[in-house]
């Protein structure tokens, strides 16, 4: 759609659409009057939903001091690092700020930055991870020649030694096997030529994964994976390959995480996440992100210290634990133009992660059907 020549900038609505910050517009007595799809993606909710509902419905504030300024209408407040709880969506660290609308009394304007997924995507960046990781595809072959001497002297020895000593050669061959295999994650950490990605069917992919699980847990010990898939869901771009790999990490880290817990539980949901939109791309191409990928589990989380970094390369909370399979999972979510993060929610003790992705173009017109109808 073509602008208006005449006009001298663009209008004020579309200005306010165009803001990356949620920004919801509040009516006396903190009714929400009007609210920018930015705003609709944080809360979760369309502007249809929202209109009408005071501001604490949506929003529970933890500092409930917070809420009793905002309640002085004619005084501006700027807050930061504050914890907000939203409806089945968790909580959200945020900075908020609230500003009387000049000329009308009793009406605010209020912004949301949301701290939460910035901290979980902004490591998801590549920039100097992928430059540190550079080294491994520069070595790897002179480090895999040696090691595959080094392997077959080992099996060679093994043919010539007693039973006694047998131990010994097994040993060098098996950790000369955990080196290649070190190795192999690092190369694919730091491949630059991304996978071919497709239209693919999203649950066909979890249920791969979920089987290949199952099938490595014959005993069946494991927390049992409960699914809650939207059938509705149209194919998404991305490896068929690719996502199975996501999900296989995902699913056994998250049952890993509970295994200690009376009540196991591992939930994986997809859903349509209406109005996520990625700004950057390695494309520099904006990308529309609406179908979510959750997996879930009720184990004690990542340690508070650690959860902002746990998609760089060699953090982990594991005692044998190399700390690439997160950094891989967000290779691997990044090479199919989505997004990952992860989040923390205490008051239901339970632990996140998202992964959002693109829409394949024959199903986007349907989706934007739906997204009409759902506004």
């Amino acid at each position: 759609m073509s602008h208006n020549p005449r006009a001298a900038m663009p209008e004020p609505h579309r200005q306010l659409a165009s803001l990356p910050h949620a920004v919801l517009l509040l009516k006396p007595g903190h009714t929400i009057a009007a609210a920018n799809p930015a705003a609709e993606q944080f809360l979760g909710q369309s502007m249809r939903r929202l209109s009408g509902r005071r501001l604490e419905a949506i929003l529970t504030f933890v500092d409930e001091r917070l809420i009793e300024r905002i309640k002085d209408e004619e005084t501006p407040v700027s807050a930061r690092e504050i914890v907000v709880a939203i409806r089945d969506k968790g909580t959200r660290r945020i900075d908020i700020t609230v500003a009387p609308v000049a000329d009308w009394p009793g009406w605010q304007l209020l912004t949301i930055h949301d701290n939460t997924p910035t901290d979980a995507f902004g490591a998801d960046s590549g920039g100097a991870d992928t430059a540190a990781l550079r080294g491994p595809e520069i070595m790897a072959h002179e480090i895999k020649n040696p090691l595959a001497g080094i392997r077959g002297a080992a099996q060679l020895l093994a043919r010539r030694v007693e039973d006694r000593d047998r131990a010994l050669t097994d040993l060098i061959t098996g950790e000369v096997d955990r080196i290649a295999t070190l190795i192999d994650r690092m190369q694919r950490l730091s491949r630059k030529t991304p996978p071919i990605v497709e239209p693919c069917n999203l649950h066909e992919a979890a249920r791969r994964a979920i089987d290949v699980l199952r099938a490595g847990d014959p005993s069946g010990k494991g927390a049992r994976i409960e699914e809650e898939f939207d059938p509705s869901l149209p194919s998404v771009m991305g490896s068929p390959d690719g996502l199975v790999q996501v999900m296989i990490n995902l699913l056994a880290n998250a049952r890993e995480a509970c295994s200690d817990v009376p009540d196991a539980r591992v939930v994986i949901r997809t859903r349509f996440a209406s109005g996520l939109q990625l700004h950057t791309t390695d494309s520099g191409q904006p990308v529309r992100l609406p179908i979510e990928l959750r997996v879930s589990d009720n184990g004690p989380g990542v340690p508070l210290a650690m959860r902002d970094h746990i998609f760089e390369p060699f953090v982990t909370t594991k005692k044998s634990g190399q700390g690439l399979g997160l950094p891989l999972v967000r290779k691997l979510v990044r090479d199919m133009s989505g997004r990952i993060g992860h989040e923390r929610d205490e008051a239901t003790g339970w632990t996140h992660f998202r992964v959002h992705l693109p829409i394949a173009p024959e199903a986007r017109t349907r989706a934007s059907n739906r997204n009409k109808a759902d506004a």
